[in-house]
């Protein structure tokens, strides 16, 4: 068996992991009392209002209606209290509070005939201030000119830019993912490396060289960091792949990053395959993902203590699929492309209901206990 290691990786397949077959399913699950789920999902459609929908109902209970049109990116708040919501074309951001359900602000930096359009951004855990890339396309006369991209640090309170940030490594680039610590005194910057900066200062204070292959001769892990309310602030699990360079082959694994620690344990499944949208259930003791490809979808399930598959279920899939876990672990959430929210059991896979939101989907975030009727 493939063993967590760190620094380095001992490499096993799992057996059965590459074939077609489908294992068995475990027994379905025992009749102890549920809680239930208590979350809230927050829906972006195409009009000018975010539906919110009760997790135990699955009922649209609220619309909140957004001040500049279509809802674009969705950020929650470190405490969970507030939504930051870009618009569709990136030059607005508003504020949703979770708690009375409307918009209570909004800003923009266009001015006049320079128009500012968002790329990324990120709130501080305090919420002071958001750093914001983007770039400004000015109209003239003549011709439309496109500025550099930039980092722009954001007063939330005063609205006013505080700052422009130099890039870090002064590589300037298109797009890129900043992260705060739980404290909000360090940014990760995630690049090549990992370059590690103070949040007052925008120096760098520390690299970690994620670039690096973990052990001579094998090939580099590019962890992906996406944010789970069921795991600790700054711990992230997920599935990566790299290349064999001996054998030139793609593998794929369970990676657990620990970013104040710079520690990386990544333990090997076998040959990659079409397998995404990686959800962990909460407690952390497994996670799910999707098996997608034209005439075949799967619904795989992770033994994450363990560090294996123990499920595999071909199902009627979606041509794009997103996959959310439910509050209390019970259910899964198809999503994505349409109008309706497929509901699974989770360890059975059997298709209990179609929830039909009300409209198209652009994008949607599940607030575990945030106030559900």
């Amino acid at each position: 068996m493939a063993l967590f290691v760190r620094g380095r990786i001992r490499s096993a397949f799992l057996l059965g992991l590459a074939t077609s077959g489908v294992v068995s399913l475990a027994a379905p699950r025992s009749g102890e009392a549920q809680s239930g789920p208590d979350g809230t999902f927050y829906i972006s459609t195409y009009t000018d209002q975010i539906r919110v929908l009760d997790e135990r109902t699955l009922e649209v209970v609220d619309l909140i209606q957004t001040r500049n049109g279509i809802a674009g990116r969705f950020v929650v708040s470190h405490d969970r209290q507030r939504l930051y919501v870009s618009d569709a074309i990136g030059e607005n951001i508003e504020v949703i509070d979770f708690a009375e359900r409307r918009s209570i602000d909004s800003f923009t930096l266009s001015r006049g005939s320079d128009q500012f359009r968002f790329r990324s951004f990120d709130v501080n855990p305090q919420e002071t201030y958001a750093l914001i890339i983007g770039k400004t396309t000015t109209k003239l006369v003549d011709r439309f000119e496109v500025g550099s991209s930039v980092i722009i640090q954001y007063d939330l309170i005063n609205h006013e830019i505080m700052d422009t940030i130099p890039w870090p490594g002064d590589h300037e680039r298109e797009s890129a993912s900043f992260m705060f610590s739980p404290d909000g005194e360090l940014v990760y910057y995630s690049a090549e490396d990992m370059i590690v900066l103070d949040s007052e200062t925008f120096t760098e204070v520390d690299r970690w060289e994620i670039s690096r292959e973990l052990e001579p001769g094998l090939g580099r892990v590019r962890p992906g960091f996406t944010t789970s309310y069921y795991e600790e602030p700054g711990i992230f699990t997920g599935l990566v792949r790299m290349t064999d360079p001996i054998n030139n082959r793609r593998m794929m694994g369970l990676v657990r990053v620990n970013l104040a620690e710079k520690d990386m344990e990544f333990r090997t499944l076998g040959p990659s395959q079409p397998v995404g949208r990686f959800v962990l259930a909460p407690g952390g003791e497994r996670a799910w993902g999707l098996y997608s490809e034209v005439g075949r979808y799967e619904f795989w399930t992770f033994d994450l203590e363990n560090g294996r598959v123990s499920e595999r279920l071909e199902f009627p899939g979606r041509p794009r699929m997103g996959l959310l876990s439910s509050t209390d672990g019970e259910l899964l959430y198809i999503h994505v492309a349409g109008n309706t929210i497929d509901v699974y059991d989770s360890e059975t896979f059997e298709h209990l209901r179609t929830v039909d939101v009300g409209g198209d989907m652009r994008g949607l975030v599940l607030i575990p206990g945030s106030g559900a009727p």
